[in-house]
């Protein structure tokens, strides 16, 4: 459907976006995601042929929209962050001449404009001048005169901006009833809506890819270990005598909590090791208040990618990896995660451990 291919543009000196590649199935709504300047409007300008990009081209259904952007923009609808209203028209006088110009034919206009109000919640403001009308009406007008003419891929620039609890939750709503009929892609800098929304998702940050996938699968890719809290009564030197002694634990941490012990234990990822936490625990004598399975959320795992130190980040898996194969002298002492201990925002409740947010 879509195809981007080595998109760069620069301002100056300055890299808005930086060698951005992806592909776009038919169907389904697609999450362009990142923080505030990461690059999100830039490349939806570029997508829709608003700015050329500095190298680099984009395709709808193979047809390069920098060479023939009449062809290609014949596929598309878009809403840019600030939809481009008319505000002393009314709202069916300006879908009436949106549809003239996406040269929607004259004997089907008149019901097309109808049944696109009714579709977008509009047939009730029709008559309002724009002007008057409430944030979320003007978006929902935005996005009517996006789908006119209904072409296979629509594009939404921040959609839900400034829009109220209710207004947003309405948005959503038409949003996802998009996707029966077209191909969505939707920029947000909000995790939650994105989550709520998405099918697939697009993580952007500082101009560049750094994650395309479904939730799910971004998700289960960044989390290379599972981590195993434990509240633990016992004394510090056979806790760290037995958790040293255990082949299948990696690395800990050990902190006093309030007259007891909390360890943090990291093993492989895919690796269920509480059952022989537990047995390791009792044979030594010592007595376990709770135990938590601890992973990384979507939300950490977003906030990681989008960190301005990202590749230090990256290293420091890299360090890992040889940590594991026993080229680091520093192996099991579990300094790295000491301050960790105790602390995490994504802990479950339970000792079974939660499902992935």
């Amino acid at each position: 459907m879509l195809e981007a291919e080595g998109l760069c543009k620069r301002y100056g000196n300055f890299d808005a976006v930086k060698d951005l590649s992806f592909k776009i199935e038919t169907g389904g709504i697609y999450g362009f995601l990142g923080p505030n300047g990461a690059g999100k409007s830039t490349t939806m300008n570029m997508i829709t042929g608003y700015l050329a990009p500095t190298s680099g081209r984009v395709l709808i259904d193979g047809i390069d929209i920098t060479k023939e952007p009449k062809k290609a923009k014949e596929k598309l609808g878009y809403l840019p962050e600030v939809p481009p209203l008319y505000p002393d028209l009314t709202v069916k006088e300006y879908l009436d001449f949106v549809s003239e110009l996406k040269r929607v034919p004259s004997a089907g206009r008149t019901g097309a404009v109808k049944e696109i109000m009714e579709r977008t919640g509009l047939d009730e403001v029709g008559g309002k001048l724009i002007r008057n009308l409430s944030k979320g009406y003007k978006q929902r007008t935005g996005i009517a005169a996006a789908i006119i003419g209904y072409p296979e891929l629509i594009i939404l620039d921040e959609p839900t901006s400034g829009l109220d609890p209710a207004q947003i939750i309405e948005i959503r709503e038409l949003i996802r009833s998009l996707k029966d009929d077209h191909t969505v892609i939707l920029s947000s800098h909000i995790l939650q809506e994105i989550s709520a929304l998405c099918d697939h998702i697009m993580v952007i940050s500082h101009g560049r890819l750094m994650a395309n996938d479904t939730p799910e699968n971004i998700a289960a890719s960044m989390n290379t270990e599972n981590r195993l809290s434990l509240l633990i009564k016992g004394e510090e030197g056979g806790l760290r005598e037995t958790f040293a002694s255990a082949s299948f634990i990696r690395s800990f941490a050990i902190e006093e909590e309030e007259g007891l012990f909390r360890a943090v234990l990291i093993s492989d990822a895919g690796e269920d090791i509480r059952e022989k936490v537990f047995d390791l625990i009792k044979n030594s004598g010592f007595k376990i208040f709770d135990m938590r399975s601890k992973h990384m959320s979507l939300e950490d795992v977003y906030m990681k990618l989008t960190s301005d130190d990202y590749e230090e980040v990256k290293g420091e898996a890299a360090a890992d990896a040889k940590k594991e194969a026993g080229t680091d002298p520093g192996e099991g002492s579990g300094e790295d995660i000491r301050e960790e201990a105790g602390s995490d925002s994504s802990e479950d409740s339970g000792s079974e451990g939660g499902d992935m947010e």
